[in-house]
């Protein structure tokens, strides 16, 4: 910021004495403007040219007065560019440098393929968690949006292995596929399930021939934003009442309700104790709407005898700091500690 005051500031020095040294010649010499012009320009430029005519005892001395300041000026003006230049590239590169080495300290973080619009409010939704957020995007033209939203990305060909290491993928808890072709994000999950076998990938599908591409690709799921849409417009004409309740549940800037899934490990104080005694509806005043199995099966609306068993995920609604309080207890340590067992 200082150093374009410092160019700006020159500039308009710089300006002003070649039209009072214009201005000078016109009025002790006589000359018309454009020699008056030229002379100014060939004295503070220290080109050295003749004189353009000849010139009287008042003449050399302003031309004198003229060398004294305006060089100088010139010189700081060239100076000023200069450090305007460099000072402009090493940010740059000083500020890239910053954002490659926090995508290299990330872990358990997720990837973002394409940061169109669903790729967009994809970063918003996950940024609002405390999980990293890396954005793989190749339109350089939507550098300064990204630069705008604060997220950490690489314009780079997502697809690419190099790049796909660089975003630490085989320390990524996922990658989402959302590129503009189907074709791209067939590419894209075969290249990532081969860096990484056991990373949870997400693929957008534009049409229902490219989802089993996609499954058979590695994509652990297929998502059709058109299909979502449609039944999400659907359901609020049927039943408007249950989409405004997700709508709570599911918005995590509402402050008063949302519902979360929350892992339950071995050493959880909660683990292998009947949800009657553990307290959860009395203790953080919450709902639990279904526990999903270690099997994969999920079982809604769980009976007041079931055991919590490790290896459960527990899906409550509730506050968010009543959920906050449960997940200490069922989760001690947080995704950390889940991704470690």
């Amino acid at each position: 910021m200082e150093t374009s005051k410092h160019l700006v500031i020159s500039t308009i020095l710089s300006v002003i004495i070649i039209v009072l040294g214009t201005v000078g010649y016109m009025l002790i010499e006589g000359w018309d403007f454009l020699d008056s012009l030229y002379m100014t320009v060939i004295t503070i430029s220290t080109v050295g040219f003749m004189e353009v005519q000849p010139m009287g005892d008042a003449g050399h001395l302003f031309t004198i007065f003229l060398v004294f300041f305006g060089v100088g000026l010139t010189l700081y003006v060239a100076a000023a560019v200069v450090q305007f230049m460099v000072e402009g590239r090493i940010r740059l590169i000083m500020g890239r440098r910053i954002v490659d080495r926090k995508i290299s300290h990330l872990s358990n973080h997720y990837i973002v393929c394409g940061y169109g619009r669903i790729g967009r409010v994809l970063c918003n939704k996950l940024r609002r968690g405390t999980v990293g957020v890396v954005v793989l995007e190749q339109d350089r033209e939507l550098i300064p949006l990204m630069d705008e939203d604060k997220v950490l990305y690489l314009c780079a060909d997502a697809s690419d292995e190099e790049t796909l290491l660089k975003a630490g993928v085989k320390k990524a808890t996922g990658l989402i596929s959302v590129l503009a072709t189907d074709t791209d994000n067939v590419f894209l999950v075969l290249t990532a399930r081969q860096l990484a076998p056991k990373l949870t990938i997400m693929a957008r599908a534009s049409r229902e021939s490219a989802k089993k591409k996609l499954l058979a690709a590695g994509a652990t799921s297929v998502e059709s934003p058109y299909e979502m849409g449609a039944l999400r417009m659907a359901q609020k004409i049927m039943s408007p009442t249950v989409t405004s309740f997700l709508d709570l549940a599911f918005e995590h800037s509402h402050k008063e309700i949302q519902m979360e899934e929350i892992p339950v490990l071995p050493y959880s104080e909660l683990a292998n104790v009947m949800l009657k005694d553990s307290g959860i509806r009395q203790r953080f005043n919450l709902i639990l709407i279904a526990i999903e199995l270690e099997s994969g099966d999920m079982l809604f609306n769980p009976s007041f005898e079931y055991v919590i068993k490790p290896g459960d995920t527990v899906i409550a609604v509730g506050e968010k700091g009543n959920l906050r309080q449960l997940e200490a207890i069922l989760c001690p340590g947080g995704v950390q500690a889940t991704e470690k067992t």
